[in-house]
């Protein structure tokens, strides 16, 4: 495979290209000797809440010899485990893992596949501990951690391993309990049996799982020579001290640029909206239905890194981010937790909230819908006043940063990125390729979404390349002119996506090669930008080699 984007606009053809997929994945592990004698699979979903559509998960079947299964032998379910579509070829059964795939689902919301081993190496290092009474496998200082997700290099991974039962599905328990309790370990090994490894994609699933395969084996044979996995090594490493005052001085940088982005003093060439407001957090824009975006069409000239540029722009919403994680959950979480917040907030800052949200309230059109309401001058009252109008204002959007910002700290926060993106950032910073951001976001408000992700901190791949509309309205070319002149390069030595069409066009005006970035949800584009501009339903279609 390709290791391009399976979705598709058509849910048949999805489903063939998706049951093709676990057939031949299957017959790749049997070759690398993970699944011989009928055993192993492999599961993947597709869909759920991030498209708008239920989620279907297709498992592979069980005692088939897995070199030789084919797209018709695999079952489509739903997310209760009811058959939506059975194989085409008779007689078959549902794998004994089918009860892990989902207890897995469940447990890992983001995981989109599943893939289970009878591997040697994992076998041979559940038995490392000859008393086979440990319930994880330690490691670390091993280069190849960092090939399993949310560890590095010098990290401690731990891979849970829970103990064998005479049927698969009477482990179902066990493996719940163990991801529970080792949250950041994407996989666990089963005593004289084999490894669970799951990802958010297939590809990363796979490429997990063969990370995972490597330490095992590396493990195994180190301790032939004498030496534990488990182990820091004396020497033979360079050794970094994380010290506590570069933790406080980097909470101190993050507090000042909240700070700056919800300064009451708007900054120079802030962009007006109409209605007298200012720039707001982000779009908020409600998701709505581009079905027919979805599906791949005509071939398009799809500009890719490094071979065609060096510096790539991203919009946020609708090309990073779910276009409706403003509207359906940032925007929601400050309406209900609003009083709570307040409560808690001194006199003093009460007074100064308050005197900035009558400041919203009078820069208003006097005929402005607000106006008409007039609502109590409390916070309470105008925040919800000025919300439901769908109001971007300054003190508005300073309290909102306020909460949000206690809320990504909290954990209750999460900010959402496509599952493509992360794996797009690695590429990008392998190949060197400097990746910026350009959002109607404050650069505050992007920091925080960015450092608060489900996949954790991933600011560092930005390198502080952050735009927002200080730098000039995203409609407007000479924006675009602006932060080319700011990165030091040409406009037509950047590629810039994005799936606002107002955008792109700007963008191709100030000289850059744009790019529409098409997800679910996203606004229908026209028949004329799908005629003039390349289209992406995946960032990682922009990576590529240079031949």
């Amino acid at each position: 495979s390709s290791g391009a984007s399976i979705m598709t606009g058509c849910l048949i053809e999805e489903a063939k290209t998706v049951k093709a997929l676990v057939s031949q994945l299957c017959e790749c592990f049997y070759k690398a000797g993970w699944a011989t004698g009928t055993g192993g699979g492999v599961s993947i979903r597709v869909g759920g809440p991030a498209e708008n559509r239920p989620y279907r998960v297709f498992v592979a079947p069980s005692g088939v010899q897995k070199e030789d299964m084919v797209g018709d032998d695999v079952f489509e379910l739903d997310m209760d485990g009811q058959v939506v579509a059975p194989p085409k070829t008779p007689m078959l059964r549902q794998s004994a893992c089918t009860p892990l795939w989902y207890v897995v689902y469940n447990r890992v919301p983001s995981a989109m596949c599943v893939i289970h081993t009878h591997s040697m190496n994992a076998q041979l290092a559940t038995l490392l501990d000859p008393t086979e009474n440990s319930e994880a496998l330690r490691i670390t200082h091993l280069e190849m951690i960092k090939g399993v997700g949310n560890h590095s290099y010098d990290s401690v991974l731990e891979v849970p391993i829970i103990d064998n039962r005479p049927s698969e599905d009477l482990l179902a328990e066990q493996l719940d309990a163990a991801i529970l309790k080792y949250p950041k370990c994407n996989a666990v090994l089963v005593r004289r049996h084999g490894i669970y490894a799951w990802g958010d994609s297939w590809e990363q699933a796979k490429a997990q799982c063969e990370s995972f395969d490597y330490l095992f084996e590396t493990a195994v044979k180190m301790k032939g020579m004498g030496l534990d996995c488990g182990v820091v090594p004396v020497s033979g490493t360079y050794h970094v001290e994380k010290k506590k005052k570069k933790l406080e001085e980097e909470k101190k940088k993050e507090d000042a640029e909240m700070n700056d982005a919800s300064s009451n003093s708007p900054p120079a060439k802030r962009q007006k909206m109409e209605g007298g407001g200012v720039a707001p957090a982000f779009n908020g824009s409600s998701a709505t239905n581009n079905e027919a975006d979805l599906v791949c069409s005509d071939k398009t000239d799809i500009p890719i890194v490094p071979r065609d540029s060096k510096v790539l722009l991203l919009d946020i919403e609708g090309t990073t981010t779910s276009i409706s994680f403003v509207k359906d959950v940032l925007f929601p979480f400050v309406l209900k937790n609003l009083e709570a917040y307040v409560d808690k907030m001194t006199d003093e800052d009460k007074k100064t909230t308050l005197a900035e949200l009558i400041a919203d309230l009078d820069a208003l059109d006097e005929n402005h819908a607000v106006k008409k309401m007039n609502p109590q001058h409390t916070i309470v009252d105008i925040v919800k006043a000025l919300m439901g109008s769908d109001v971007k204002a300054t003190g508005l959007k300073s309290l909102q940063g306020k909460m949000w910002k206690s809320g990504y700290a909290s954990g209750e926060l999460v900010g959402h990125i496509y599952s493509d993106f992360l794996p797009m950032l690695d590429w990008c910073k392998a190949n060197d390729v400097k990746v910026c951001i350009y959002s109607s976001g404050s650069i505050g408000a992007q920091k925080l979404l960015f450092k608060h992700t489900e996949k954790g901190d991933i600011t560092e791949y930005f390198g502080g390349r952050h735009f927002d509309t200080t730098s000039g309205s995203k409609k407007e070319a000479a924006s675009y002119q602006t932060i080319a002149s700011a990165l030091g390069v040409k406009p037509e030595e950047i590629i810039f996506v994005s799936d606002l069409e107002a955008e792109i066009y700007a963008a191709r005006d100030a000289g850059m090669r744009a790019v529409v970035s098409v997800r679910p949800g996203n606004a229908p584009l026209s028949v004329e930008t799908k005629k003039d501009f390349p289209i992406v339903r995946s960032l990682l279609q922009l990576c590529g080699n240079s031949n």
